[in-house]
């Protein structure tokens, strides 16, 4: 680690930390304190995937929709009118409309190739955003003159990555550049992340493999064809399952490549001096427990 120890880290001049772990335990939140304080720069991962890398199939999605509607379209061929989305760090609403939802089409959903295409395009985005992070952390430093660097990253970072291969490029380029740091939530974290899904069900990425095996058990369970899946339903069904293989991918990412720190205490965090201490105490421990 780029800091042995919690010294070390809270003597750093330059502080660089990565937060990873599940949507809705408090990455981008300590992100946004570190970032207001003013001295940090703030590196949003599902960002840079939903501007640089999907950009495009996003704005054409959008396009794809407007040439629908005959008025539109005629305005839109003649260069008339601009179409695009107006993704922001803490609306990331236009990249999880193009992942879109496989099923019944006339409930809005994908074909399951299609669906699966596009998944394949979020998982090279996010690999390449994750690879970019050592070109931020010098374009902060000599662009901007910031001295300290935090990356944001999505959920699904452990997806697309192997925390047991010492060999991993994702890996070993994050833990070369930052203090890799798990937000670990607890079971009552979880079954809370299910019930605010069910709420309001958003497309995800997952793992090809996991992805498929949940559309044939989906099918089966219900004993209904493809073009019979409810969407919203099934992303459901996929969450609720999906969401608890990614905590033994992020307690060996912790193990392997960082320290980790519990949602409880981010929930208490108040400020970027509280984000640093809490970071300096997951380190204390960890170097207890080594």
């Amino acid at each position: 680690m780029i800091y042995p120890t919690a010294r070390d880290w809270s003597a750093a001049t330059e502080k660089r930390v990565l937060f990873f772990g599940m949507s809705g335990l408090g990455k981008t939140h300590l992100a946004n304190l570190l970032r207001d304080e003013g001295h940090w720069f703030h590196y949003s991962v599902d960002y840079r995937i939903g501007t640089a890398y999907m950009g495009e199939h996003i704005s054409d999605n959008l396009k794809r929709q407007a040439m629908q509607v005959p008025f539109l379209a005629e305005l839109l061929k003649s260069d008339s009118i601009y179409i695009g989305s107006n993704i922001t760090f803490d609306n990331l609403t236009p990249l999880s409309t193009y992942l879109g939802k496989p099923g019944n089409p006339d409930l809005g959903g994908l074909s399951f190739a299609e669906y699966m295409r596009r998944q394949d395009l979020h998982r090279r985005a996010e690999v390449n955003a994750l690879l970019d992070t050592p070109q931020f952390i010098a374009r902060a430093h000599d662009l901007y003159g910031y001295p300290h660097f935090v990356c944001d990253t999505g959920g699904s970072i452990c997806e697309v990555v192997d925390p047991d291969d010492p060999r991993d490029e994702v890996l070993r380029t994050l833990g070369q550049h930052t203090l890799m740091v798990w937000i670990e939530g607890s079971e009552a974290h979880t079954e809370e992340l299910i019930r605010r899904f069910d709420r309001a069900p958003k497309p995800m990425y997952y793992q090809p493999r996991i992805m498929r095996q949940l559309w044939e058990d989906y099918k089966l369970e219900r004993g209904i064809a493809a073009a019979e899946v409810v969407p919203d339903d099934f992303i459901r069904f996929a969450y609720a399952r999906a969401i608890r293989h990614r905590v033994p991918l992020y307690a060996a990412m912790a193990k392997n490549w960082g320290i980790t720190v519990s949602a409880e205490d981010v929930a208490g965090v108040r400020d970027a001096a509280d984000v640093t201490a809490l970071v300096a105490a997951g380190l204390e421990r960890h170097r207890q427990k080594a």
